[in-house]
């Protein structure tokens, strides 16, 4: 039976609760964490690369002793939450001189994966200082890109996990809630995309679009030993026009309602985003659906 609990896509059940109880009366000395390996591993709660999904598991049980069902172990430590101390990125010395120049005589580019290289920083802080939205540390699968001109960093672009939920784009899509819980893994959300102010090329934005997305899925498979199979970003409609995405045969989709994942209400409590996606197999649908 359903408890009225939800965290991360998981309903909670009172299966979940007894299951629980027995686990820890049989292991009486175990830890939070130990605990939540049992869960992980008797549940199959696993990411699509083999890791547990161990903070996933233990935000369920908070959730679950929250609401009453459970009295987990005593906590036995309390680690410092890296993300609360994480320092803003700092800004990075480029060359900032303009370049103004045709397609063709800056090509061609170099578009470099730098997440969990030494790299990485020049990312984040060009983000950080450049970007109108700036650094924020991405959750979950995410990758990290710089584009480069004859070594000459000019812009960066990066992909996270695809937002939960998004009306027009499951009816696009047309898959069912449970078909979009377990198939989510397989798109990616373009989160950031920068072209430095101080670079003027006609078409650039459109020729990097066309490009990335001929690598990102390899990429992402690489990692995370899944491929992807549909992109999506969004675009601030107060801001933007999206004309490079159109430029670069995506498609749009339709709008959010601007209300964010945390909305009471449904009145509007942001700037509403054009949605745009794009396939990166013909059977797109199908492969999701499945």
């Amino acid at each position: 039976m359903e408890l009225g609990i939800k965290y991360r896509g998981i309903t909670a059940t009172t299966q979940h609760i007894d299951y629980i109880k027995q686990v820890m009366e049989n292991n009486p000395a175990d830890s939070r964490r130990a605990l939540s390996k049992k869960l992980c591993e008797a549940w199959n709660w696993v990411q699509p690369n083999g890791t547990l999904r161990d903070m996933v598991c233990r935000g369920f049980l908070l959730e679950l002793e929250r609401a009453g069902h459970i009295k987990l172990p005593p906590q036995k430590c309390n680690p410092q939450n890296p993300f609360l101390r994480r320092k803003k990125p700092s800004e990075v010395n480029v060359d900032r001189s303009f370049l103004e120049r045709k397609l063709s005589e800056i090509t061609p580019l170099e578009i470099v994966q730098v997440r969990g290289t030494a790299e990485e920083k020049l990312y984040n802080g060009l983000i950080e200082h450049y970007h109108y939205l700036g650094y924020c540390h991405p959750v979950g699968q995410h990758l990290k890109y710089i584009i480069y001109t004859k070594k000459r960093p000019i812009g960066c672009i990066s992909w996270s996990s695809a937002v939960r939920h998004i009306q027009c784009r499951d009816k696009y899509i047309g898959w069912r809630k449970r078909e979009r819980e377990k198939n989510l893994h397989l798109m990616a959300y373009n989160s950031r995309f920068l072209i430095m102010d101080w670079i003027r090329v006609p078409h650039l934005a459109s020729h990097i679009l066309g490009k990335i997305v001929k690598t990102v899925s390899k990429d992402w498979e690489r990692i995370y030993k899944h491929p992807i199979c549909y992109l999506e970003t969004f675009v601030d409609t107060e801001r933007f026009l999206g004309i490079s995405y159109k430029a670069a045969n995506w498609q749009y989709i339709g709008v959010t309602k601007g209300l964010g994942k945390d909305a009471t209400t449904k009145v509007p409590n942001r700037s509403i985003k054009a949605v745009w996606g794009y396939p990166l197999r013909k059977d797109f649908r199908e492969y999701l659906c499945k």
